[in-house]
């Protein structure tokens, strides 16, 4: 397991961070009912393991079974007895809590209520990373940026980040942070896969600029390139997807990647969904990637691509079967700064 620097801070995390979307119950229903169904005892079986294999991040979300990720995670290590400063917890807020219309938002209000309430589930006097889970429409950006400065002052919080957001709102809040002399963002969390590389477009880019951490939410694209789907599956392809039809991709280009992705790990003796996650792991502007798991197997064939290097050969074919379609402006870039670079002084005689 390596470990890489979070954002610009001096915090490291590794490269594999324990999701925990799944710990809850399936009787729960609704969209936590498809994904969730780890209980007490299993939660603990894969902290354990998860440990034992180097991972020191963990990432939660209030909205997660309305609260029980974060209360089975926060139990979990308690169960284990893991001293609090050897591990790194993230969570998030924004989603829908209750009925009323200030249990949701990205407001000061409810980002009080909702660290206060993480805090006590979670079973600890500070978060490490606390994420804004997503765009809020309505709060000024300010007003977010102070409340949640406010908790880093107050060491409620180490450290904050953002998730699914747009390359423009993230300079606009790290600017904000700037000139109001504001905690800022270090992180940020986002979709991506072989399957799904727009975030190379505008986001990484930015990412660069700033030295924000990327922290990758659902790097097989919810299972779809778990080897179960697509061209060659030896399996019905049952699973979260066949219910849970999310994130959405475009299943031609995904299908391409699969059968790539296949001749692959036929080469290493590995598996599809190794070879997706090694690729992730083998671009140098991913901090960690998010893995989740609901039995054992699941989440040691995500540790076991820690261990998987990816060769020049196979970077190259998996990259151009996965390329993206170059859009306005980005293809001009190129032909613009084609002859930026002057040529080099050669003295007469």
């Amino acid at each position: 397991m390596r470990y890489n620097q979070l954002g610009n801070t001096g915090l490291f995390v590794s490269e594999l961070c324990l999701g925990t979307m799944t710990f809850g119950e399936a009787s729960a229903g609704g969209i936590w009912g498809s994904i969730a169904d780890v209980d007490q005892d299993a939660a603990d079986k894969i902290v354990e393991r998860s440990l034992a294999a180097g991972i020191n991040f963990f990432d939660t979300a209030d909205v997660y079974s309305a609260g029980v990720s974060e209360t089975i995670l926060g139990q979990a290590l308690q169960n284990l007895e893991v001293p609090r400063t050897d591990v790194v917890i993230a969570t998030k807020f924004y989603g829908a809590m209750g009925e009323k219309p200030n249990d949701r938002g990205a407001s000061r209000g409810h980002i009080m209520d909702s660290v206060e309430a993480s805090l006590e589930r979670l079973q600890v006097d500070h978060i490490d990373l606390y994420q804004v889970h997503a765009t809020d429409l309505i709060t000024p950006i300010d007003e977010t940026l102070r409340a949640l400065d406010d908790l880093v002052s107050s060491d409620m919080v180490r450290y904050i980040g953002v998730s699914n957001w747009q390359a423009w709102r993230i300079e606009k809040a790290l600017g904000v942070s700037e000139r109001r002399g504001f905690a800022r963002f270090e992180t940020v969390q986002a979709y991506y896969s072989i399957a799904g590389r727009d975030l190379e477009r505008e986001i990484v880019p930015m990412m660069a600029e700033e030295k924000l951490g990327l922290m990758v939410w659902s790097p097989l694209a919810g299972g779809l390139l778990s080897g179960k789907y697509g061209p060659g599956a030896a399996g019905n392809g049952e699973g979260r997807r066949a219910s849970f039809d999310f994130p959405p991709v475009d299943k031609d280009r995904a299908w391409a990647c699969v059968a790539a992705m296949r001749e692959v790990a036929a080469k290493h003796d590995a598996s599809v969904a190794e070879v997706a996650l090694a690729w992730i792991l083998a671009k140098p502007f991913v901090t960690t990637i998010i893995i989740g798991a609901k039995r054992m197997e699941q989440l040691d064939q995500n540790l076991a691509a820690v261990k998987l290097r990816l060769d020049a050969e196979d970077m190259a074919k998996l990259d151009e079967v996965s390329a993206l379609e170059a859009e306005y402006p980005s293809w001009m870039v190129p032909r613009q700064n084609a002859n930026r670079r002057p040529e080099p002084f050669e003295p007469k005689g």
